[in-house]
């Protein structure tokens, strides 16, 4: 399901993403008036660590991007449905955005069409066996997502609570604070993510 650009294709596409990224997060902050000190204050993250995620000498991570998104009041697939082109009303499968947080083994890909007027998306994930993500904060406070297990064995933890998911389960949650997601278990964990702004 998850076909695979050749790999000089998908290095040049990643790269092209970071880029507009990059620009995009620094379009931000001016927008807001911040110096690099501002936004490293508010978010947490070291002034060198964001010039070089703006500059796209970096790939960030997906805890690095989620702080940014708190910071800037937005899910992730909003920021990242910025930097892509025009948003269209149907997204084929072979067009849908794929980011790759390296550093975690975390694949995301936004499933719909971008819209930024809208309150709800889906994004399909996959963690790598062994991959521990941890947010320290979600995009937006309320938010609501609901995680459904398509392969694999997930643990999503929120207010403290571990939930154990199998293939097939689906859990609901609003998040309010800390959250964490990792693959259980020997084969990478597929999900689809629905995400639902307060």
């Amino acid at each position: 399901m998850w076909d695979k650009l050749p790999d000089v294709k998908q290095e040049h596409a990643a790269e092209s993403v970071d880029t507009r990224l990059g620009l995009r997060l620094a379009e931000l902050r001016a927008e807001r008036g911040w110096s690099l000190g501002d936004l490293a204050e508010r978010s947490g993250i070291s002034r060198s660590t964001l010039s070089r995620a703006e500059r796209a000498e970096i790939s960030p991570t997906a805890a690095l991007l989620n702080r940014l998104c708190h910071v800037y009041g937005r899910t992730m697939s909003r920021l990242l449905s910025e930097v892509e082109e025009e948003p269209a009303p149907l997204l084929r499968a072979a067009e849908q955005p794929v980011w790759e947080d390296r550093t975690s083994g975390f694949v995301r890909r936004s499933v719909s069409p971008p819209h930024p007027a809208l309150r709800g998306e889906l994004v399909e994930g996959r963690l790598a066996v062994g991959s521990d993500i941890a947010y320290d904060r979600p995009p937006v406070p309320g938010l609501e997502q609901h995680v459904w297990v398509l392969e694999g064995a997930l643990g999503v933890t929120a207010q403290e609570v571990e939930h154990r998911l199998g293939t097939g389960d689906c859990l609901r949650l609003r998040v309010w604070g800390r959250t964490r997601f990792r693959c259980l278990g020997g084969m990478e964990a597929r999900y689809v993510l629905a995400v639902v702004l307060p």
